[in-house]
């Protein structure tokens, strides 16, 4: 679904030349959920602002679907890691807010929304007001505004950063739940080992600026994972102590490419 093939970005300016990416080459198969980690500083949001074509790539090419990625495309949607939900529209109108900007009939939409809504757990919310949701149920929102447009790609951006740690591990589960039943390609950013190991059929670790792939790290747990006591208790352990290591330690090793990782787990 998700070819990367060389990809390099760099960014200039007063100060000079800033390599934010170098060299990177990352295959996602369709319906897979990849997750991305790394140092602050090392490129993931650069990443995933190449594959949404907000930024054009210094070298190298991004193809989503065998096409390759020039400029944003209805097929591709990003979710941030703070909501940005316009605060005088109801929640229904927010989420139909992506079928007004491309020109579609909000008819042929709403019962799509309310499906959406349904999945997520806020029936009965399509009338109320952002101010009147919590930071989580915001999240949630905006979820369904990025699925609306039924992408084949969603391109998550530490989404649960801002949440406390409660609602962040709520929605980590519910993300997983939501991914299973529509089977939406995702590439996901996050600085938590702990979100990486519950949600990802693989983890891409970043090595320190200019970021490149270290190493992809294959998460063969069974679903459904969630955070306390299971019966894969040992396998998390090893996956999450492996990340670890991968990210703690000063980096002499070789990246390593996509192509050269083994397929994802299911």
């Amino acid at each position: 679904m998700i070819e990367i093939s060389g990809l390099s970005r760099t960014f200039g300016g007063r100060a000079g030349q800033v390599e934010a990416l170098r060299n990177i080459d990352l295959t996602v198969s369709d319906q897979e959920f990849v997750a991305i980690i790394g140092r602050s500083g090392c490129g993931k949001s650069t990443l995933l602002r190449l594959v949404a074509g907000l930024i054009p790539p210094t070298s190298g090419t991004v193809s989503v679907g065998g096409e390759q990625v020039k400029k944003p495309r209805r097929d591709i949607a990003m979710m941030f890691q703070r909501p940005a939900l316009l605060p005088w529209r109801s929640v229904l109108d927010n989420v139909l807010l992506p079928v007004e900007i491309f020109g579609w009939k909000r008819a042929q939409h709403r019962a799509r929304a309310q499906e959406l809504l349904e999945i997520v757990g806020l029936t009965g919310f399509e009338k109320r007001l952002p101010h009147e949701l919590s930071g989580g149920m915001q999240q949630r929102v905006s979820l369904c505004r990025a699925l609306i447009q039924n992408p084949k790609v969603l391109l998550m951006d530490e989404p649960f950063s801002a949440l406390d740690a409660l609602t962040r591990e709520e929605l980590a589960v519910e993300l997983q739940r939501i991914h299973l039943q529509l089977g939406t390609t995702i590439l996901f950013v996050t600085h938590s080992i702990q979100e990486a190991v519950l949600l990802a059929d693989r983890v891409a670790v970043l090595s320190a600026r200019p970021g490149r792939i270290r190493k992809l790290v294959e998460v063969g747990i069974p679903r459904p994972r969630t955070f306390g006591h299971n019966a894969h208790l040992e396998e998390v352990a090893a996956c999450s102590a492996e990340l670890h290591e991968l990210l703690l330690t000063n980096e002499h090793l070789p990246a390593t490419t996509g192509a050269e990782a083994t397929p994802a787990a299911k």
